[in-house]
């Protein structure tokens, strides 16, 4: 079958090649509302398809990006995606997103796939693991943006909630509650993930600061398949927490699948906040108190960082870390 071409295009709509290739590329500045609706019959009628390959190498752009994200299981992550989705979706680019598994190795693949493929820049939650792979987009001037999390000395801007004020203010519920004996778990603080330590340090520092005392017994970093081991140690204890902080999604599934396997009520026999507002908080039994991310405008603070520095390489954000403000919302599991 003969492939239709923008010399086909315009034969049957009456008009120039180049009329065509404007109206493809969306100026429309010098063309009338009749000449668009022809060239617009003309392709539908011929079922042309652009060759976005050719476009992208006369254009040196693909309109596309690459999201990279650490874990895809997050709600965090799925609702950034989204957003970023929107975002772009506005100004005609296109996104292809990766999932890395936390593992330095897949994530490394990724992006050097994902430059093979020539997208003009990268959003990614990164491992931490690739230090020298960040180092030389950096020097090349690559447009790189991560989101949740920084690498320390590297250069690349980042998006990130304020972690330690997230813990903060769980702490303080907890306190204005009543409660004194809090815990704390979260996943693998092995790898330095920045919001993870940063989650700790803010819970350590509100235990402090409401001269409460911090339990070690009571504070766990483990792997969500260690989790439920972990608990069950800690709510073992002669004197077992009252109250614990998820620190993250993945954490708060794992704790309610516990508390529902051996019978622990929610909030009479153990209180309960979880970062990240989950879909399911609202309509839990009971609803669940949890701090919540500004997902949305984060994903689209992410996507606009990185379509201004494709835009311009020398856009001065390298290494700026934009803080983003945690909300409580108090629900009945605290």
């Amino acid at each position: 079958m003969k492939t239709v071409t923008i010399k086909d295009v315009a034969k049957h709509a009456n008009v120039s090649k180049s009329t065509v290739s404007q109206y493809l590329n969306k100026r429309y500045e010098y063309m009338g509302e009749e000449t668009k609706k022809r060239i617009e019959r003309a392709i539908e009628e011929l079922g042309y398809q652009p060759n976005i390959v050719a476009r992208s190498l006369k254009q040196k752009s693909t309109s596309t990006i690459g999201v990279i994200v650490a874990n895809i299981l997050h709600t965090f992550s799925t609702q950034v995606i989204r957003a970023i989705e929107d975002a772009c979706h506005e100004k005609d680019f296109h996104i292809i997103v990766c999932n890395a598994d936390d593992n330095p190795d897949k994530e490394k693949k990724y992006i050097d796939m994902l430059r093979a493929k020539q997208v003009d820049g990268l959003i990614i939650f990164p491992t931490g693991g690739n230090r020298e792979l960040y180092e030389r987009m950096v020097s090349e001037k690559y447009p790189v943006v991560f989101v949740d999390r920084s690498v320390s000395e590297i250069p690349i801007p980042a998006i990130m909630l304020d972690n330690v004020k997230a813990a903060k203010i769980a702490v303080q519920h907890f306190v204005e509650k009543g409660y004194e004996r809090i815990g704390m778990i979260t996943t693998s603080i092995i790898r330095n993930v920045t919001p993870r330590v940063e989650r700790l340090t803010g819970f350590q520092q509100a235990l402090q600061e409401h001269q409460l005392p911090v339990v070690q017994d009571y504070i766990k970093s483990l792997d969500p398949h260690q989790i439920r081991e972990g608990l069950n140690e800690m709510l073992s204890l002669k004197e077992p927490p009252q109250a614990i902080l998820a620190g993250n999604d993945l954490v708060l599934a794992e704790i309610l699948n516990y508390a529902k396997e051996q019978h622990i009520q929610i909030p009479d026999d153990l209180a309960l906040i979880g970062i990240d507002d989950v879909s399911y908080a609202s309509f839990y039994n009971p609803p669940l108190t949890t701090i919540a991310q500004p997902t949305f405008d984060m994903g689209k603070k992410a996507a606009e960082m990185l379509l201004q520095k494709i835009q311009d390489a020398d856009v001065k954000e390298e290494g700026h870390i934009y803080r983003f403000e945690p909300k409580l919302m108090m629900r009945e599991s605290c």
